[in-house]
């Protein structure tokens, strides 16, 4: 939270990265940007968006590393 574009899609590239086959890695974002950057950056490394919520300006995402 409070990072400007591009440093939370470079961060949740980083910990996709890092995440073990099967896990989950949940995203809370400010940036207006995340809402693509985000997604994108989780069709780019092979992740599933498993859900997206918008509340009071803060984006939280839920994305799935496949096996």
């Amino acid at each position: 939270m409070g990072l400007k574009c591009p440093l939370p899609a470079l961060h949740t590239r980083k910990a996709l990265a890092s995440l073990p086959a099967g896990g989950r890695l949940v995203v809370t974002c400010t940036d207006p940007m995340a809402v693509i950057d985000i997604p994108h950056a989780a069709h780019e490394t092979g992740a599933v968006l498993e859900s997206r919520k918008v509340e009071a300006g803060r984006l939280t995402f839920t994305l799935h590393k496949p096996s």
